[in-house]
């Protein structure tokens, strides 16, 4: 919560930057314990639509966050953080009131042996080169779509030719609150009112984790691959043909996204003992922090190169690329290294 707040004091790019770290912070501490806590309430005949439960509950937020702060940055971003603020301040009401805490047992371990438990979880060789393989062919290009998205539509897409779309499909009420009026006066859609996958996900979530809970995780998470790059090439396309085929680029993504990323999660934590649940997820998330990192590092300026030479549609079909190259690689590891062994409670 004060690290959203201080976002609105803070103007110098380093000052923005670190508040950024520590608002990443806050979500290591507090993120692995969600998943620890679906883990703890969940058995083998529920544990796929529980973690499709909580990624649909988690996208509602993802959808009606950037709703609501793309409205708001227009009027002042200090409006934008504001909102997020407040939002912050009444989780945390719920949270303190209405949370209840699953009867678990307490390792009554320090926070030392917690960083040693660690250190011997990654010091299984296996598991430290899935989550680089990970990082690397499924976060990254993940992460470049929700950094790339909204950029490629406000700049590369016909976004006043997307209002009209969507003014003739819902009508102008809806049509109008996705849009603003630029300089000259026309109406355009706002990148980020569209350009993410948490609307589809909070519809779609749970049916899809209903679908693919009877087919095993590794198969699952590989097609979820081939899915999002089929969504990707869909994104480039759009740019040369109808603008509003972004929309079939971002429902095939999202539901790339909606096999993947929640069976792997589950994956994870189910390879782990329930105890140690939180502190495997926590692991996972050293595999996100590689590919969120590089991912801003690699597209966004690959982006740049791309859009300079006339032809940003490229990025999306390099990003196809990348995926249908994971999918081969972990495949390749999968039946080499073999699968991991889930528990069975």
């Amino acid at each position: 919560l004060p690290s959203i707040l201080l976002l609105l004091v803070t103007k110098s790019f380093s000052g923005i930057a670190l508040t950024m770290l520590t608002i990443g912070l806050a979500a290591g501490i507090f993120k692995p314990l969600i998943s620890a806590t679906v883990r703890a309430v969940t058995d083998k005949t529920n544990k796929t639509l529980g973690f499709g439960i909580f990624y649909a509950m988690v996208n509602v937020g993802a959808s009606f966050g950037p709703l609501v702060a793309g409205k708001l940055r227009a009027i002042s971003w200090n409006y934008a953080f504001l909102g997020a603020a407040i939002s912050i301040g009444v989780m945390l009401l719920i949270t303190i009131f209405f949370y209840k805490e699953p009867e678990r047992e307490i390792e009554g371990v320090t926070l030392k042996q917690k960083f040693k438990d660690m250190g011997t979880a990654l010091s299984d060789l296996k598991f430290a080169v899935f989550l680089v393989l990970l990082g690397l062919f499924f976060w990254l290009p993940l992460w470049a779509f929700f950094n790339l998205c909204a950029i490629y539509v406000d700049r590369n897409i016909d976004t006043a030719r997307l209002y009209l779309d969507i003014k003739s499909v819902f009508g102008s009420g809806l049509a109008n609150f996705l849009s603003r009026v630029d300089e000259a006066g026309t109406r355009r859609i706002l990148g980020e009112t569209i350009s993410h996958s948490g609307y589809i996900i909070m519809i779609f979530q749970v049916f899809i984790s209903w679908t693919f809970e009877r087919f095993r995780a590794i198969p699952s998470f590989l097609f979820g691959l081939f899915v999002a790059a089929t969504g990707f090439m869909v994104l480039g396309y759009a740019k040369v043909s109808a603008p509003a085929l972004i929309f079939l680029g971002i429902f095939l993504f999202a539901c790339g996204e909606m096999i993947s990323s929640p069976r792997i999660q589950e994956y994870i934590t189910w390879i782990a003992p329930k105890e140690k649940a939180g502190l495997y997820m926590g692991s996972n998330f050293l595999a996100l922090g590689i590919g969120s990192a590089l991912s801003g590092v690699v597209y966004t300026s690959l982006y740049g190169t791309f859009r300079s030479q006339g032809h940003p549609e490229y990025v999306w079909y390099t990003l196809a690329a990348h995926m249908i190259l994971g999918m081969i690689v972990l495949f390749i590891f999968s039946k080499t290294a073999g699968e991991f062994k889930e528990q069975e409670k």
